[in-house]
């Protein structure tokens, strides 16, 4: 069966997300990157909040639909799709910040379970980083990837973002492994069993040479359970800066050897 070929970065940002606002991540400079790596698609995934659904945080708020569209009209090559998308989130209410008719507008959505930084916003401000804290951010995790298989969304151009992301308990040092270990596989089988009955994407999406040992195979158990399920599979940089782009490919290059991913495991938005 033919290996997984690297030909996408699905999540990547531009200057117009606030946590980037580096005047040299431009489209055209994103566009120069798939370039010089072979990616033939590539998406845009600025962080967005609908105005048209309440509940945006202050740092949300300006990060509209009009903001965003400033990209466009995204420059174009004959060997590289360019993809218009975004980063939403979900609220502490579960809400998930897009409407249906923004939903139309866009190529591809990506909803991250991990965005548990932000407090009174995402998570209430009161839970910390305790044993205790560790169990309440571990049963919202598992919460909020249950709420966004519930939702009424196109899930053939939807992703779920980086589902081992350090955010989602920044503390202790290995808090998200600790999160992540405290999961059982059976419960994770049935999260992602559901997700590829749904037929979302699954976000292969960081640091593939951080960890070794028992430590590496804590982060990539949720990617072999998934997988095992029949998720569908595509890769995000998450890039912000031209620093981090050319140095995703060895990032996932090692991802597909060690999960041994086939070309027929990757998700591919809007098919």
């Amino acid at each position: 069966m033919k290996s997984y070929i690297i030909d996408q970065d699905l999540h990547i940002h531009s200057h117009l997300s606030s946590c980037s606002s580096d005047p040299e991540q431009t489209p055209e400079r994103i566009l120069q990157y798939a370039l010089n790596t072979g990616l033939t698609t590539i998406c845009l995934t600025d962080h967005f909040w609908d105005p048209s659904v309440p509940g945006a945080s202050d740092w949300y708020k300006p990060q509209n639909l009009d903001h965003i569209r400033e990209s466009l009209p995204l420059p174009q090559t004959d060997n590289v799709r360019f993809l218009f998308g975004a980063e939403t989130d979900m609220d502490k209410d579960f809400t998930i910040g897009v409407s249906d008719k923004t939903l139309d507008l866009l190529d591809f959505l990506i909803i991250p379970t991990t965005h548990l930084h932000m407090p009174g916003f995402t998570i209430d401000a009161d839970v910390g980083f305790d044993g205790e804290g560790i169990k309440r951010r571990r049963e919202l995790y598992i919460k909020r990837f249950e709420k966004i298989l519930d939702s009424d969304l196109p899930f053939h151009k939807v992703g779920i973002a980086h589902l081992t992301c350090p955010l989602a308990c920044a503390q202790p040092k290995d808090g998200i492994l600790r999160l992540i270990d405290g999961i059982p596989d059976e419960t994770f089988r049935e999260l992602f069993s559901s997700a590829a009955k749904k037929g979302l994407g699954i976000e292969l999406n960081f640091g593939a040479f951080k960890y070794s040992g028992k430590e590496k195979e804590s982060e990539y158990r949720p990617y072999r359970i998934a997988k095992e399920c029949g998720c569908k599979f595509y890769f995000g940089s998450d890039a912000h800066h031209p620093r981090d782009l050319e140095p995703a490919i060895r990032n996932f290059t090692e991802i597909v050897n060690t999960l041994d991913l086939k070309e027929d495991e990757k998700f591919r938005p809007g098919k």
